[in-house]
């Protein structure tokens, strides 16, 4: 059986743009699943809970603790400090006033509500993290896929010997230490004043606004640039800072993109790299190959590569319905 034929009987009918199918159980809250038990899309959803330890831990001893707190009786474990937001507003009418309410799953940090209600205006409507809505389910989707909890927690992978976790373990340490950040909304001009701000507290104290929802910056250009679509970028529309870019970058809410996958970074969660904005997923399979089988990152020294030049871990490299080697026919291929 060749490698062709073994992916088209991994593939299945019904798939999603990463080449996985869709998880019926999930309704559309995964990224799909392959059905191997060591395939890690094949899951239930998470909830707001497990997804704020998820970020806890990967923001935890970087230099975005902040954004986390710690959890009490928890043993040193931390959880995702997740800004919601909700904003009420009357509703006009010649009955009696009532009001209408409106939750936000997430916001950026640190942010009037103003300025947040700013930014949020500049999203897409089925990118809006409104509780209850699309915009919510694709965070949620999005959460999984930008930052798969297995690349940096061994407890989340289905075997992984000692010497695995020592490799995640440095992996994990250096990403933290050169390429982890969290973008800081402000307006142009802003951003030095915020990244400094954020420098000298380490702490949980957010930005302190000035009237107009950001810091004082008095040393101000005439024009601002987005670094992603090159478009200007009005004085009076909020963009996103990444600090390990410098404080001269700045994007468009809808620019801050990865750039492998181009979708928006969840949480503006970034990974610097060579320059690039990219998200969890795309910068660990830029350091480690990933595994086309289980999804996760290979940190062992021993796998296999197949005709196609993907890399393989060594078991996983096989007919989904037998678990014959795929570099031996099957009998498999045969059937219809």
């Amino acid at each position: 059986m060749d490698l062709s034929a073994g992916i088209q009987k991994m593939s299945m009918e019904q798939l999603t743009a990463g080449g996985t199918m869709i998880c019926l159980t999930c309704e559309g809250l995964c990224t799909g699943f392959q059905p191997h038990s060591w395939s890690q899309e094949e899951h239930a959803p998470s909830s707001d809970l497990e997804d704020d330890r998820k970020m806890g831990r990967l923001l935890a001893d970087s230099h975005f603790s902040h954004l986390t707190a710690k959890v009490k009786g928890g043993h040193g474990c931390r959880v995702y400090k997740r800004n919601r937001m909700i904003v009420t507003n009357p509703v006009v009418s010649r009955k009696d006033p009532t009001f209408h309410t409106v939750t936000y799953d997430w916001a950026p940090a640190g942010l009037t509500q103003k300025l947040a209600m700013q930014y949020m205006d500049m999203l897409p409507e089925d990118r809006c993290p409104v509780a209850g809505t699309e915009g919510a389910a694709h965070r949620r989707r999005q959460l999984a896929r930008q930052l798969p909890v297995y690349d940096q927690d061994p407890s989340h992978c289905h075997t992984i010997s000692e010497a695995e976790k020592q490799a995640m373990a440095s992996f994990v340490k250096n990403f933290k230490e050169e390429a982890l950040g969290v973008g800081v909304v402000v307006l142009p001009g802003e951003g030095k004043k915020a990244q400094e701000k954020n420098c000298a507290s380490l702490s949980e104290q957010a930005i302190q606004p000035t009237s107009n929802g950001t810091v004082e910056n008095n040393d101000k250009k005439s024009v601002y640039q987005c670094s992603g679509c090159g478009e200007v970028a009005p004085e009076e529309s909020p963009v996103v800072y990444a600090e390990r870019a410098g404080d001269q970058k700045m994007w468009h809410p809808t620019c801050f993109v990865c750039a492998e996958c181009g979708e928006m970074l969840v949480d503006l969660v970034y990974f610097w790299k060579d320059g690039s904005l990219l998200c969890g997923r795309h910068y660990g399979q830029s350091v480690r190959p990933r595994c086309p089988g289980c999804d996760e990152l290979i940190f062992s020294e021993l796998y296999y590569k197949g005709s196609d030049g993907q890399l393989w871990h060594k078991e996983h490299y096989c007919c989904w319905e037998c678990g014959q080697n795929l570099g031996t026919p099957c009998s498999c291929s045969k059937k219809t």
